[in-house]
């Protein structure tokens, strides 16, 4: 009997240890399920940046650089048809994220997820486009660029929306599996 309770603990343990990893398989599947419902003018919020602000917060910039990476080659490699990267962004956001500290005032601290995650939203967007128009430069359709903008600002203000509920949570469920239950 105690070691089936001791078996129970340790398998809870390795959980909530690699709870944060866990939660990282969770991005591709949110990226391609693609709710409608959450979207807004046809364009969803950039799903991963809610989960790299908050790791890169607690982990710092190296951490968040190297995960920026590994969730750019995963979208990008089950996006195969597309010949643009969203590598860039995701590593520039990643290393960026890991620099800001964690704020002590929780309202200051949920509104500040917004605002860095639009950010980031709006930095990885703009890599984006650039990509598409430096590829397409020769055809220099101004509608292009037009549809990229909406698209920009709509996926800024979507992602500003949701990452103060999101990334607080993210935050508070990564600062729990780095604790430690000895």
């Amino acid at each position: 009997m105690g070691a089936n309770i001791e078996r129970k603990y340790l398998m809870k343990k390795l959980f909530t240890k690699q709870l944060s990893l866990i939660s990282f398989l969770f991005i591709p599947i949110i990226f391609f399920w693609h709710p409608n419902w959450l979207g807004f003018l046809g364009v969803q919020p950039y799903w991963p940046l809610f989960w790299l602000l908050p790791w890169s917060m607690i982990n710092g910039s190296i951490n968040g650089l190297v995960f920026g990476l590994f969730l750019g080659l995963i979208l990008d490699s089950l996006t195969l048809d597309n010949n643009f990267s969203q590598i860039p962004g995701l590593i520039f956001c990643g290393f960026l994220f890991g620099r800001i500290k964690l704020h002590s005032d929780i309202l200051v601290g949920h509104f500040r997820y917004g605002l860095i995650c639009s950010f980031g939203s709006f930095l990885c967007g703009t890599l984006y486009l650039s990509q598409i128009l430096f590829r397409n430069f020769s055809e220099s359709n101004s509608l292009m660029l037009i549809s990229g903008v909406k698209n920009i600002l709509a996926e800024v203000f979507l992602t500003g929306l949701f990452a103060p509920f999101i990334c607080s949570q993210l935050l508070r469920m990564f600062k729990f599996s780095r604790r430690k239950l000895w």
